[in-house]
């Protein structure tokens, strides 16, 4: 019989690599904490707050940021959780648009229990920073509301800033006109934040530290930001991607990590959500705190 011809050896086999799976879109412990849920204790501190000082009725709270931050909306969100049903004091769009919605400087109260009564602390809502020039608020006229110049009712107007001479300029400010707290909202859902509108906030900023005045921030719309914080608002002090963003905006503009707060304002929403009055009375409860300081201080001066 002929030799049987013998076929090649196979090359060896690789052994299979399992592949490195992604890292985790959250960390394994939230770096932050909360007691989700258990919203009792704040609402009875907000319930039960009160200036201490004669002259004060109300610790005024100034809210600015860029266009479609969620100003108008983080107020109808605080008077949402604070009356415990679905509120709208203040007017918003449900349009995106590069122009502000509110034009008008405008004091929003929360009604407390029967009708005619009221918390003692108030939102002023301004016009937005919008990113092209000669548009939206100017820096100036917040300024101004932030010394309490500002008149209830005054128009913005994004190429003049008000004057004292004009009707809408209050001469004579009292402690209670002015502001006690200034808070900025940010949009975490944007890629970068454009420069005149950054400008403007840290000039803003600027000036409320030479007021003396607290300063905290707010970042807003950390469902749509974020997939994980979409899923289970929980996640959100697990989320790697929603830490980023505040620490981003922290280094942007100045202001510590232990003054911003993420939030989830009402939108879609019909009836309230007790994860998401967590945020937000966590965010409230130390405004509350920084305007009360704030007011003390003033007075013994």
């Amino acid at each position: 019989m002929g030799d049987i011809e013998s076929s090649p050896s196979p090359p060896p086999s690789r052994p299979y690599k399992i592949p490195t799976p992604p890292p985790s879109p959250t960390f394994r412990d939230p770096w932050r904490n909360v007691s989700w849920g258990h919203n009792e204790e704040d609402l009875k501190y907000l319930k039960d707050y009160q200036p201490e000082i004669a002259d004060i009725r109300h610790l005024r709270v100034l809210l600015y940021g860029p266009v479609g931050a969620g100003k108008s909306s983080f107020i109808n969100s605080v008077s949402n959780v604070l009356v415990g049903r679905m509120t709208q004091s203040a007017g918003v769009s449900a349009t995106t648009s590069d122009q502000s919605h509110t034009t008008k400087y405008e004091t929003h109260k929360i009604q407390k229990g029967s009708r005619g009564n009221f918390y003692p602390v108030v939102f002023n809502d301004i016009m937005g920073l919008e990113e092209k020039t000669g548009g939206g608020v100017r820096a100036d006229d917040i300024k101004l509301a932030m010394k309490g110049h500002v008149k209830e009712g005054y128009k913005f107007n994004p190429v003049s800033s008000l004057s004292s001479g004009d009707p809408d300029y209050n001469p004579s400010p009292s402690l209670d006109d002015r502001v006690h707290v200034l808070v900025c909202l940010h949009n975490a859902n944007i890629t970068k934040m454009e420069e005149l509108p950054l400008m403007k906030m840290k000039e803003i900023r600027e000036a409320a530290s030479d007021l003396g005045i607290p300063q905290l921030a707010i970042v807003t719309k950390v469902d749509e930001a974020c997939g994980e914080t979409e899923k289970d608002l929980k996640n959100v002090y697990k989320s790697k991607h929603i830490k980023k963003k505040m620490k981003d905006f922290s280094s942007s503009l100045g202001i510590p990590m232990n003054c911003i707060f993420p939030v989830k304002n009402y939108s879609e929403e019909i009836s309230t959500d007790e994860n998401i009055n967590t945020l937000i009375l966590s965010a409230l409860r130390l405004i509350v705190d920084f305007g009360d300081d704030f007011i003390h201080k003033s007075c013994d001066k």
